[in-house]
């Protein structure tokens, strides 16, 4: 996606603090600084709609417009979301220039289907990599169709989009595919690890039924005396 494509215009704020950072969201803005390529930090207030959507690739480039001082290239540096509300709480913005490399993370997508009986799990969900900030991906993808048990994925053999390098461990474990366990399997892991942390339950009504009943205390009782 080209910075064209994602055009925020930007407001400069005078007011600071979390009062003002508040009423600015009630009116659907989000906080934000810009700052980098040594300039000075500007803090700014962005359309909250606009803002949502860019950043739902962590990675997107974007054109910020500042009334007043012309068009900045910027990524998200720090996003600060509430923790349930969608809301953006505040935005880091770095400055950046076309042709510059940029070090990023980009998340790890999978693709396909791994072998019958076989769980895949994926280690590191992200990679950094060195890329063009014109032509930052949106993802690495990795496919897993047909891989058998015990096969690995390591990052150095992640294939990488044209022109990008990778930044992070090449024997970093990225992908692992292991035998799938059968149920009673489970249950019995799980039971060990519960007796080994000292984790009692209650009988259940199945198994209270299952059990043989005891005698009342004392035995049976005589018959009434005639």
């Amino acid at each position: 996606m080209s910075s064209d494509d994602i055009r925020l215009a930007a407001d400069k704020r005078t007011e600071f603090g979390k009062g003002a950072a508040r009423k600015l969201r009630r009116a659907n803005m989000v906080p934000a600084v810009l700052y980098g390529h040594g300039e000075a930090p500007t803090h700014l207030a962005l359309p909250f709609h606009g803002t949502f959507q860019a950043l739902k690739n962590p990675n997107a480039l974007l054109t910020i417009a500042v009334e007043g001082e012309g068009d900045q290239l910027a990524l998200a540096k720090d996003v600060q979301r509430d923790p349930i509300k969608p809301i953006i709480e505040h935005v880091d913005l770095v400055i950046v220039k076309r042709g510059e490399k940029v070090t990023v993370e980009v998340p790890v997508h999978l693709e396909g289907d791994a072998a019958p009986e076989t769980v895949v799990t994926v280690d590191n969900t992200s990679l950094e990599i060195e890329a063009d900030v014109t032509n930052l991906p949106e993802a690495l993808i990795v496919s897993v169709e047909g891989l058998e048990i015990g096969t690995q994925i390591l990052a150095g053999q992640v294939e990488m989009p044209a022109g990008a390098t990778l930044a992070s461990d090449p024997e970093l474990l990225v992908v692992n595919v292991t035998q799938q366990i059968s149920e009673d399997e489970l249950e019995a892991e799980l039971a060990d690890a519960e007796a080994e942390a000292g984790i009692e339950h209650d009988e259940s009504d199945d198994e209270a039924a299952a059990a043989p009943s005891e005698p009342a205390e004392g035995g049976e009782e005589s018959s009434d005396k005639e």
